[in-house]
């Protein structure tokens, strides 16, 4: 396994379409492997291919409950919506709000191509739906209802704590 470099806000690949994984072959084994231990190196809670320069749908999600590893995932259900600070690594030290579910219910296959749903509310729906978006080349800040602002800043003016 190795850490793989996590491409930052500019780097045109965050911005492309991803596309479909038809099989698990070793070398989607060892991305998956590689972006595991990339989200836990850079202390996040979610990774998706494009932020390692791959475009493939391939999305690594942790909450605190062990890695969720999703390939080819396609959210089939929403619900209720959370509004708070959202960050990510690919535009590190940075937060502003945005608006997710609630709750989602989200199809995929793992890693050994085995087709699951998995559902889950707040952080995890919150992930999913993040994460999700960088497969279509879409960033937080597309979305952002407030200006994006150093972290600390963030927090500082929302009144919270991070």
């Amino acid at each position: 396994m190795a850490i793989r470099t996590i491409r930052v806000e500019g780097d045109e690949i965050l911005r492309k379409k991803c596309k479909e994984v038809t099989e698990i072959t070793p070398r989607i084994k060892t991305l998956i492997e590689d972006m595991i231990e990339t989200m836990y190196q850079a202390n996040g809670v979610g990774l998706a291919g494009p932020q390692v320069g791959i475009l493939r749908k391939v999305v690594v999600i942790d909450v605190g409950d062990g890695p969720v590893v999703l390939v080819n995932p396609v959210i089939v259900e929403t619900s209720g919506e959370q509004t708070g600070g959202e960050g990510c690594l690919s535009v590190p030290g940075k937060t502003a709000t945005v608006t997710r579910p609630n709750y989602v219910k989200v199809r995929a296959y793992d890693e050994k191509m085995e087709q699951r749903e998995l559902e889950g509310t707040e952080l995890f729906a919150r992930a999913v739906c993040h994460e999700c978006d960088h497969l279509e080349g879409k960033l937080y800040i597309d979305i952002a209802e407030s200006p994006v602002m150093d972290t600390d800043a963030y927090y500082a003016e929302m009144g919270e704590e991070e």
